[in-house]
């Protein structure tokens, strides 16, 4: 696999996993890594940027839903999204700072939903992406154990 073609597929990988489409980039990452046919700079660059840009999707729904609040086919019940408002209100933003979690794409739909501002989200949540992917490669590398 070519330079190019390495970091299409990460970012691809990284975008789809950050979505709420099932899927994790962490095999394509390691991969990659491992092959050692791509600088690890721009494999951490390309990871974090995908990723962030794919919660970026979750975000613009979160602020779309709630003009369907209410719809019969609406996925969440008025007691569901209070709930889950009530929950970021409590936690506030920096819940941001986990959304690299497996829960993290709820996080973001949510921080939508509150119309948390754009930069705030794409700076907490680039710090999160970014981080995971460094300490991903950390542990690839071996320099954290388990």
């Amino acid at each position: 696999m070519g330079l190019i073609s390495s970091l299409v597929a990460m970012f691809a990988a990284a975008f789809v996993a950050a979505t709420v489409v099932p899927f994790q980039s962490e095999v394509v990452f390691v991969g990659l890594q491992l092959a050692d046919e791509v600088p690890l700079v721009w494999l951490v660059g390309v990871a974090s940027l995908g990723n962030t840009l794919g919660a970026v999707v979750n975000y613009v729904l979160g602020r779309s839903l709630t003009r369907f609040e209410g719809k019969s086919w609406f996925p969440a019940t008025p007691a569901q999204m209070a709930k889950a408002e009530r929950w970021f209100q409590r936690w506030g933003v920096w819940v941001l700072l986990v959304s690299w979690l497996p829960v993290g794409d709820v996080m973001t739909v949510v921080a939508g939903v509150m119309r948390t501002p754009l930069w705030l989200f794409l700076l907490l949540v680039g710090i999160a992406k970014t981080s995971r992917y460094i300490g991903l490669a950390l542990i690839t590398a071996g320099v954290i154990g388990l």
